[in-house]
Protein backbone atom coordinates (compact mmCIF):
# COMPACT_ATOMS: atom_id res chain seq x y z
CA UNK A 1 0.00 0.00 0.00
CA UNK A 2 1.28 3.46 -0.93
CA UNK A 3 1.26 5.69 2.14
CA UNK A 4 0.03 9.27 2.09
CA UNK A 5 3.58 10.45 2.81
CA UNK A 6 5.00 8.42 -0.06
CA UNK A 7 2.37 9.75 -2.44
CA UNK A 8 3.06 13.32 -1.31
CA UNK A 9 6.76 12.79 -2.06
CA UNK A 10 5.85 11.39 -5.47
CA UNK A 11 3.61 14.37 -6.28
CA UNK A 12 6.52 16.70 -5.64
CA UNK A 13 9.16 14.59 -7.42
CA UNK A 14 7.01 14.12 -10.53
CA UNK A 15 5.93 17.79 -10.43
CA UNK A 16 2.29 16.79 -10.28
CA UNK A 17 2.15 19.28 -7.40
CA UNK A 18 4.60 21.74 -5.89
CA UNK A 19 6.26 23.70 -8.68
CA UNK A 20 4.51 22.56 -11.86
CA UNK A 21 5.15 23.03 -15.56
CA UNK A 22 2.10 25.26 -16.08
CA UNK A 23 3.27 28.86 -16.19
CA UNK A 24 1.85 31.70 -14.14
CA UNK A 25 1.28 33.55 -17.41
CA UNK A 26 -0.91 30.69 -18.73
CA UNK A 27 -2.91 30.58 -15.51
CA UNK A 28 -3.49 34.34 -15.42
CA UNK A 29 -4.56 34.30 -19.06
CA UNK A 30 -7.14 31.63 -18.24
CA UNK A 31 -8.43 33.66 -15.28
CA UNK A 32 -8.88 36.71 -17.53
CA UNK A 33 -10.65 34.69 -20.19
CA UNK A 34 -12.88 32.98 -17.64
CA UNK A 35 -13.87 36.36 -16.22
CA UNK A 36 -14.74 37.41 -19.79
CA UNK A 37 -16.78 34.19 -20.15
CA UNK A 38 -14.74 32.87 -23.04
CA UNK A 39 -16.36 29.54 -24.07
CA UNK A 40 -12.97 27.95 -24.57
CA UNK A 41 -12.18 28.41 -20.87
CA UNK A 42 -15.68 27.93 -19.43
CA UNK A 43 -15.52 24.26 -20.57
CA UNK A 44 -19.31 24.05 -20.72
CA UNK A 45 -19.92 25.72 -17.35
CA UNK A 46 -22.39 28.60 -17.11
CA UNK A 47 -21.35 30.37 -13.89
CA UNK A 48 -24.20 31.47 -11.66
CA UNK A 49 -22.44 34.64 -10.50
CA UNK A 50 -20.09 37.16 -12.04
CA UNK A 51 -16.45 36.22 -11.50
CA UNK A 52 -13.86 38.89 -12.17
CA UNK A 53 -10.18 38.06 -12.58
CA UNK A 54 -9.36 38.74 -8.92
CA UNK A 55 -12.25 36.55 -7.78
CA UNK A 56 -10.97 33.68 -9.89
CA UNK A 57 -7.41 34.17 -8.65
CA UNK A 58 -8.58 34.17 -5.02
CA UNK A 59 -10.55 30.97 -5.58
CA UNK A 60 -7.59 29.27 -7.26
CA UNK A 61 -5.33 30.34 -4.39
CA UNK A 62 -7.79 28.74 -1.98
CA UNK A 63 -8.45 25.53 -3.95
CA UNK A 64 -5.02 24.95 -5.54
CA UNK A 65 -2.49 26.94 -3.56
CA UNK A 66 -1.39 29.22 -6.40
CA UNK A 67 -0.28 32.72 -5.50
CA UNK A 68 -3.14 35.10 -4.72
CA UNK A 69 -0.89 38.10 -5.37
CA UNK A 70 -1.91 39.99 -8.55
CA UNK A 71 1.65 41.28 -8.71
CA UNK A 72 2.96 37.74 -9.30
CA UNK A 73 2.78 37.62 -13.08
CA UNK A 74 5.51 35.26 -14.29
CA UNK A 75 7.36 32.06 -13.55
CA UNK A 76 6.18 28.54 -12.84
CA UNK A 77 2.88 28.06 -11.06
CA UNK A 78 2.53 26.18 -7.78
CA UNK A 79 0.04 23.59 -6.47
CA UNK A 80 -0.11 22.76 -2.77
CA UNK A 81 0.42 18.97 -2.53
CA UNK A 82 -1.74 18.79 0.58
CA UNK A 83 -4.66 20.20 -1.39
CA UNK A 84 -4.00 17.56 -4.06
CA UNK A 85 -4.04 14.83 -1.41
CA UNK A 86 -7.28 16.18 0.07
CA UNK A 87 -8.82 16.24 -3.40
CA UNK A 88 -7.73 12.67 -4.11
CA UNK A 89 -9.34 11.55 -0.83
CA UNK A 90 -12.66 13.11 -1.87
CA UNK A 91 -12.28 11.72 -5.39
CA UNK A 92 -11.68 8.22 -4.01
CA UNK A 93 -14.64 8.59 -1.69
CA UNK A 94 -16.98 9.35 -4.59
CA UNK A 95 -15.67 6.34 -6.53
CA UNK A 96 -16.20 4.13 -3.49
CA UNK A 97 -19.76 5.41 -3.11
CA UNK A 98 -20.46 4.75 -6.79
CA UNK A 99 -19.15 1.19 -6.44
CA UNK A 100 -21.23 0.60 -3.29
CA UNK A 101 -24.39 1.78 -5.07
CA UNK A 102 -23.52 -0.01 -8.31
CA UNK A 103 -24.35 3.05 -10.41
CA UNK A 104 -23.48 3.36 -14.13
CA UNK A 105 -20.34 5.45 -14.68
CA UNK A 106 -19.12 7.45 -17.67
CA UNK A 107 -15.42 8.20 -18.11
CA UNK A 108 -14.04 10.78 -20.55
CA UNK A 109 -10.83 12.69 -21.10
CA UNK A 110 -9.53 15.60 -23.10
CA UNK A 111 -5.99 14.45 -22.26
CA UNK A 112 -5.84 10.95 -23.81
CA UNK A 113 -2.07 11.11 -24.26
CA UNK A 114 -1.52 11.57 -20.53
CA UNK A 115 -4.55 10.44 -18.55
CA UNK A 116 -6.12 7.56 -20.49
CA UNK A 117 -4.36 4.92 -18.40
CA UNK A 118 -5.37 6.55 -15.12
CA UNK A 119 -9.06 6.59 -16.01
CA UNK A 120 -8.97 3.18 -17.71
CA UNK A 121 -7.64 1.49 -14.58
CA UNK A 122 -10.39 3.13 -12.54
CA UNK A 123 -12.96 1.99 -15.10
CA UNK A 124 -11.66 -1.58 -14.89
CA UNK A 125 -11.92 -1.53 -11.10
CA UNK A 126 -15.45 -0.13 -11.07
CA UNK A 127 -16.52 -2.65 -13.69
CA UNK A 128 -15.10 -5.47 -11.56
CA UNK A 129 -17.06 -4.06 -8.60
CA UNK A 130 -20.31 -4.37 -10.56
CA UNK A 131 -20.72 -0.89 -12.06
CA UNK A 132 -21.70 -0.58 -15.69
CA UNK A 133 -19.07 1.49 -17.53
CA UNK A 134 -21.01 3.34 -20.23
CA UNK A 135 -19.97 3.84 -23.88
CA UNK A 136 -22.87 5.79 -25.45
CA UNK A 137 -22.66 7.32 -28.93
CA UNK A 138 -19.50 5.45 -29.91
CA UNK A 139 -18.42 6.54 -33.40
CA UNK A 140 -20.73 9.57 -33.38
CA UNK A 141 -19.42 12.69 -35.12
CA UNK A 142 -18.85 15.79 -33.00
CA UNK A 143 -18.08 19.20 -34.52
CA UNK A 144 -15.62 20.94 -32.20
CA UNK A 145 -14.45 24.53 -32.51
CA UNK A 146 -10.65 24.70 -32.37
CA UNK A 147 -8.16 27.48 -32.96
CA UNK A 148 -8.04 26.25 -36.56
CA UNK A 149 -11.82 26.49 -37.00
CA UNK A 150 -14.58 23.90 -36.65
CA UNK A 151 -13.19 20.38 -36.94
CA UNK A 152 -15.21 17.18 -37.07
CA UNK A 153 -14.10 14.52 -34.59
CA UNK A 154 -15.33 11.02 -33.83
CA UNK A 155 -16.30 9.98 -30.33
CA UNK A 156 -14.43 6.80 -29.42
CA UNK A 157 -13.89 4.64 -26.33
CA UNK A 158 -10.67 2.94 -25.30
CA UNK A 159 -10.88 0.59 -22.31
CA UNK A 160 -14.13 2.27 -21.34
CA UNK A 161 -12.79 5.83 -21.52
CA UNK A 162 -14.27 8.32 -23.99
CA UNK A 163 -12.06 10.50 -26.15
CA UNK A 164 -12.24 12.16 -29.53
CA UNK A 165 -10.20 11.49 -32.66
CA UNK A 166 -10.07 13.21 -36.01
CA UNK A 167 -11.78 11.16 -38.75
CA UNK A 168 -9.56 8.56 -40.33
CA UNK A 169 -7.10 8.53 -37.45
CA UNK A 170 -5.52 5.14 -36.95
CA UNK A 171 -2.95 3.73 -34.59
CA UNK A 172 -2.17 4.28 -30.93
CA UNK A 173 -4.19 6.74 -28.89
CA UNK A 174 -0.93 8.50 -28.07
CA UNK A 175 -0.74 9.41 -31.75
CA UNK A 176 -4.40 9.86 -32.67
CA UNK A 177 -6.40 10.91 -29.62
CA UNK A 178 -7.14 14.63 -29.66
CA UNK A 179 -6.50 17.07 -26.83
CA UNK A 180 -9.83 18.79 -26.25
CA UNK A 181 -11.44 21.22 -23.80
CA UNK A 182 -14.87 21.00 -25.43
CA UNK A 183 -18.03 20.00 -23.54
CA UNK A 184 -19.69 18.87 -26.79
CA UNK A 185 -18.50 15.23 -26.59
CA UNK A 186 -20.08 14.68 -23.18
CA UNK A 187 -23.27 16.39 -24.30
CA UNK A 188 -23.45 14.05 -27.28
CA UNK A 189 -22.76 11.02 -25.09
CA UNK A 190 -25.35 12.00 -22.48
CA UNK A 191 -27.96 12.81 -25.12
CA UNK A 192 -27.45 9.40 -26.70
CA UNK A 193 -27.77 7.69 -23.32
CA UNK A 194 -30.94 9.64 -22.64
CA UNK A 195 -32.39 8.58 -25.98
CA UNK A 196 -32.00 4.90 -25.12
CA UNK A 197 -28.36 4.12 -25.92
CA UNK A 198 -27.82 2.69 -22.43
CA UNK A 199 -28.76 4.10 -18.98
CA UNK A 200 -27.76 7.53 -17.78
CA UNK A 201 -24.65 7.72 -15.59
CA UNK A 202 -24.82 8.15 -11.85
CA UNK A 203 -21.28 9.52 -11.96
CA UNK A 204 -19.12 11.15 -14.64
CA UNK A 205 -15.33 11.02 -14.18
CA UNK A 206 -12.80 12.93 -16.27
CA UNK A 207 -11.40 16.37 -16.95
CA UNK A 208 -12.03 19.56 -18.92
CA UNK A 209 -15.38 19.66 -20.71
CA UNK A 210 -16.30 16.14 -19.62
CA UNK A 211 -16.61 17.30 -16.01
CA UNK A 212 -17.96 20.81 -16.49
CA UNK A 213 -20.29 19.81 -19.31
CA UNK A 214 -21.78 16.98 -17.27
CA UNK A 215 -21.98 19.02 -14.07
CA UNK A 216 -23.76 21.84 -15.86
CA UNK A 217 -26.41 19.32 -16.98
CA UNK A 218 -26.98 18.15 -13.43
CA UNK A 219 -24.90 14.95 -13.37
CA UNK A 220 -22.56 14.21 -10.51
CA UNK A 221 -19.08 14.88 -11.91
CA UNK A 222 -15.57 14.57 -10.49
CA UNK A 223 -12.20 15.15 -12.10
CA UNK A 224 -8.68 16.46 -12.31
CA UNK A 225 -7.72 20.04 -13.12
CA UNK A 226 -4.59 22.12 -13.58
CA UNK A 227 -3.96 25.70 -12.45
CA UNK A 228 -5.13 27.01 -15.84
CA UNK A 229 -8.48 25.18 -15.61
CA UNK A 230 -10.46 27.46 -13.30
CA UNK A 231 -13.84 26.26 -14.57
CA UNK A 232 -13.72 23.00 -12.59
CA UNK A 233 -12.95 24.85 -9.37
CA UNK A 234 -15.65 27.45 -9.99
CA UNK A 235 -18.04 24.59 -10.72
CA UNK A 236 -17.03 22.99 -7.44
CA UNK A 237 -17.49 26.28 -5.56
CA UNK A 238 -20.94 26.74 -7.10
CA UNK A 239 -22.01 23.16 -6.46
CA UNK A 240 -22.10 21.70 -9.97
CA UNK A 241 -18.79 19.82 -9.80
CA UNK A 242 -18.54 17.46 -6.85
CA UNK A 243 -14.74 17.15 -6.70
CA UNK A 244 -11.95 18.98 -8.56
CA UNK A 245 -8.48 17.61 -7.77
CA UNK A 246 -5.68 20.16 -8.35
CA UNK A 247 -2.67 18.68 -10.13
CA UNK A 248 -0.64 19.03 -13.30
CA UNK A 249 -2.70 17.17 -15.91
CA UNK A 250 0.00 16.88 -18.56
CA UNK A 251 2.99 15.07 -17.09
CA UNK A 252 4.17 11.64 -18.29
CA UNK A 253 1.38 9.06 -18.22
CA UNK A 254 3.32 6.65 -16.01
CA UNK A 255 3.61 9.31 -13.30
CA UNK A 256 -0.12 8.90 -12.61
CA UNK A 257 0.18 5.19 -11.75
CA UNK A 258 0.91 5.76 -8.04
CA UNK A 259 -2.20 7.97 -7.91
CA UNK A 260 -4.23 5.11 -9.41
CA UNK A 261 -3.03 2.69 -6.74
CA UNK A 262 -3.68 5.20 -3.98
CA UNK A 263 -7.17 6.12 -5.18
CA UNK A 264 -8.22 2.49 -5.68
CA UNK A 265 -6.98 1.59 -2.23
CA UNK A 266 -8.75 4.52 -0.56
CA UNK A 267 -11.92 3.67 -2.48
CA UNK A 268 -11.62 0.02 -1.33
CA UNK A 269 -11.38 -1.04 -4.97
CA UNK A 270 -7.85 -2.48 -4.97
CA UNK A 271 -7.50 -5.48 -7.26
Amino acid sequence: MLSTGALRAHLLAARLAGTVATSREASLRSYRLFAARDPGVLLGLDPERAWDELDVMALMADRCGVSGDPGCVSGADVIDPDRTLAGLEEFAGRLGEAAARGVPVLFGTGHPHRLLGFYADLADALSAAGCLVLTPAQGRCVDITTRFGVRTHNLDYVRGVALVREPGARGAVSDTGAHSHSPLPVRVALAAAGEGDGPLPGLVVGDHGWVCGAGQLGFEAIGLADTDDPALFVGEAEGRVSVAVPLDDAVRSDYYRPLTRYVLNRACLSR
